[in-house]
């Protein structure tokens, strides 16, 4: 048989853009109903097409790379993945959160879960049902603990925290999964609006935002959400155990390679040394790490304003910080923290003891979304960089929650006074 005779090659396309030609609906996602069989699975797999009932497919940004391996011959398209052993390893929920459709709206509270739930009224034979979330244990080290302990700021338990630095956690991958109602409202914006738009801004890439109203279910084609949780899981949902929490937004730069341009691994390692605190004194820690590189403009348009800050007349200043950047992308942040609390949520939180974070937005979406937060905690001033002056001093002008005063003009006009050419 020569390739043009192929089954792959013969395949004919089949158009997702309406209902499909067997007239079988799909079946309904209730999104917020308390029991999950009457909630739904969703059925995000190309490999169902005939039962699949969300916009786009799983995996994330990952889906484009499953395409790539299909069509370079090395995955088998029917592939059918094998969920043995695969369940998660610490069990979450449920809460009543997980069944009120104003708290969560962008991710599956059942999706850690859905492939066991769902397997008696949905067999694996017709229907593929994967999860969207996954949950493992692990040990992570980070070299700055090392130091911690050295100078007696963390203390080694040998359970959670070990005398090498290795610290204990329970860990979460969370994809994204859209409530498409549930967004517009969430961001105040009318629903079939939200539809035309992202589909016009992504190309057209998805048809059927506009034409299968039906389907109220989007996978979008973008990062996730990692939480490492440090402590105990039954404490999460405990408003009287001690919890510490930080939000933080992926910044490949700082966070794996220590660029000094920001605060942002030194205040990823802070977040974790009070996350440790808050476990040994019986609660939990969490840190919340999302995939939105560069305040979701993306890490090119991350570069470009770096190049714009440092050369423009008088140098990098605080006075324009959020403006370069608006010249470049046209807006100063896309990160949309409204959406932020879903995860929260998920876990079960009602209240946080620690917010280390600084940024309003965060504070605001927060709070505003029912947790309540006792006490907000800056990056301590020593674990600035000198580089990153600039960014704190826009910060808290911009709004951010300090404790602390400013740098004097001495100081910035030294940073100001740097080459970067």
């Amino acid at each position: 048989m020569t390739d043009a005779q192929s089954p792959q090659k013969r395949k004919h396309i089949i158009l997702t853009s309406h209902p499909n030609a067997t007239g079988e609906k799909v079946h309904p996602i209730r999104w917020g109903a308390s029991d999950p069989l009457e909630r739904g699975p969703i059925i995000g797999s190309v490999r169902s097409r005939n039962h699949r009932n969300v916009i786009g497919t799983m995996g994330g940004a990952y889906s484009v790379y499953r395409a790539l391996a299909v069509a370079s011959g090395v995955l088998d398209p029917n592939h059918k993945a094998d969920f043995t052993n695969t369940a998660p390893v610490v069990e979450f929920g449920p809460y009543p959160s997980w069944s009120d459709p104003d708290k969560i709206v962008s991710l599956d509270p059942l999706g850690a879960i859905a492939p066991n739930i769902f397997s008696s009224q949905f067999p694996k034979d017709d229907y593929d049902i994967g999860p969207t979330i996954a949950v493992t244990k692990a040990h992570i080290q980070i070299p700055e603990l090392k130091d911690e302990i050295a100078k007696g700021r963390l203390k080694v338990d040998g359970t959670l925290l070990k005398a090498d630095g290795n610290l204990r956690v329970t860990k979460a991958a969370i994809d994204p999964v859209w409530y498409l109602p549930g967004i517009a409202k969430r961001l105040n914006v009318d629903e079939w609006e939200l539809r035309r738009i992202l589909f016009q801004q992504t190309g057209g890439m998805f048809p059927e935002l506009v034409t299968r109203q039906d389907l109220h279910v989007f996978l979008p084609p973008i990062g996730g959400t990692t939480v490492y949780i440090v402590g105990d899981i039954g404490a999460i949902a405990d408003p009287t155990k001690p919890l510490a929490l930080r939000v933080h937004d992926e910044c490949n730069g700082s966070d794996v390679f220590g660029s000094d341009i920001c605060t942002c691994r030194p205040y990823l390692v802070h977040g974790i040394e009070v996350c440790i605190q808050a476990a040994q004194a019986g609660g939990t820690g969490i840190i919340v790490y999302c995939r939105k590189e560069g305040r979701a403009l993306g890490e090119v348009t991350k570069f470009l304003v770096y190049n714009a800050r440092k050369r423009q007349e008088g140098g990098d200043r605080a006075d324009a910080y959020f403006l370069r950047t608006e010249c470049v992308a046209g807006v100063q942040d896309m990160r949309f923290q409204e959406l932020m609390p879903d995860v929260l949520h998920w876990l079960g939180i009602t209240k946080i003891d620690q917010l280390v974070s600084m940024s309003n937005l965060k504070y605001n979406a927060i709070t505003h979304s029912g947790i309540e937060v006792v006490e907000r905690i800056p990056i301590p001033p020593e674990l600035v960089p000198a580089d990153a002056q600039v960014e704190i001093e826009a910060k808290k002008s911009a709004g951010y929650y300090s404790d602390t005063g400013g740098l004097s003009e001495e100081d910035l006009a030294k940073i100001k006074g740097r080459d970067y050419s």
